[in-house]
């Protein structure tokens, strides 16, 4: 049976990715209401099978820190770390790029939405493999 710990670091590694889902929901609003207030002038923005294969793939990698950490053996919480945190940073850079070409509301709703949690997320973890 599974300690209380390793639930809540599970649990806790699952609001980020809750958070980089409404983050990309909201992106892709404001970039259509962007698009129909320009009355279709604006460039559209087109990916190749390539860009959407490495952002599901992106995204479907956020379920990985959880797992490891309901694993609850050393390794597998130094992997939670580093991929987590890998996620954590890649996210907030791509967030505030995105933010900065689409809007200040969009970095500020990564930061809240996403780096925040994810923190939260890394500095349990850090103390859950330094209290090991």
């Amino acid at each position: 049976m599974l300690g209380k710990q390793p639930v809540e670091l599970a649990l806790a590694w699952l609001v980020p990715p809750v958070g980089a889902s409404i983050f990309v929901t909201i992106q892709c609003f404001s970039y259509i209401n962007s698009y129909v207030g320009s009355g279709g002038t604006m460039q559209a923005i087109t990916f190749g099978s390539a860009a959407l294969f490495g952002v599901s793939l992106f995204y479907g990698a956020w379920v990985v820190p959880p797992l490891l950490a309901l694993a609850g053996r050393r390794a597998t919480d130094w992997a939670m770390l580093v991929l987590g945190g890998l996620l954590v940073i890649l996210s907030m850079l791509g967030g505030v790029a995105d933010g900065l070409r689409d809007g200040l509301h969009l970095v500020a709703l990564e930061l809240l939405a996403v780096t925040l949690p994810g923190a939260v997320a890394l500095t349990m973890s850090w103390r859950h493999i330094c209290s090991n």
